[in-house]
């Protein structure tokens, strides 16, 4: 099972000098897309627990599309593994003009996350 989750960034999530979107911004995205996999295949949110790796691998900008995928790589009886990947699918151009934009013709991985999230004790097996 796999959700995946597309959305802009915008100049409220830029953190940085040069609209820059802090790695924040791209874990609390993560969250999202686990709870809604968490739901579909649980019935129940769950509690995230922890990270065990982040690698940042690309900036993230103001007006770039960023498409969110994840998949439970391991399901215990209380906990599933989640792998997570960030891409960036349309790039902001704002050296052109405030509002342009190029379609990657290539999806660009920005961030990668292992993570694991609790079951709740009353569908735990």
């Amino acid at each position: 099972m796999e959700v995946k989750l597309r959305v802009r960034m915008s100049n409220h999530d830029a953190h940085y000098g040069g609209n820059l979107v802090d790695g924040a911004r791209i874990l609390g995205l993560f969250g999202d897309a686990a709870t809604e996999l968490l739901i579909r295949h649980d019935g129940d949110e769950g509690l995230f627990r922890a990270y065990e790796k982040v690698d940042f691998l690309a900036p993230v900008y103001a007006g770039d599309f960023l498409e969110v995928e994840t998949k439970i790589i391991k399901e215990g009886s209380t906990s599933r593994k989640m792998e997570f990947f960030c891409y960036k699918v349309i790039e902001a151009k704002p050296d052109i003009a405030p509002s342009a934009c190029d379609v990657l013709k290539e999806k660009v991985l920005t961030t990668y996350a292992i993570g694991t999230c609790i079951v709740p004790k009353e569908l735990q097996r």
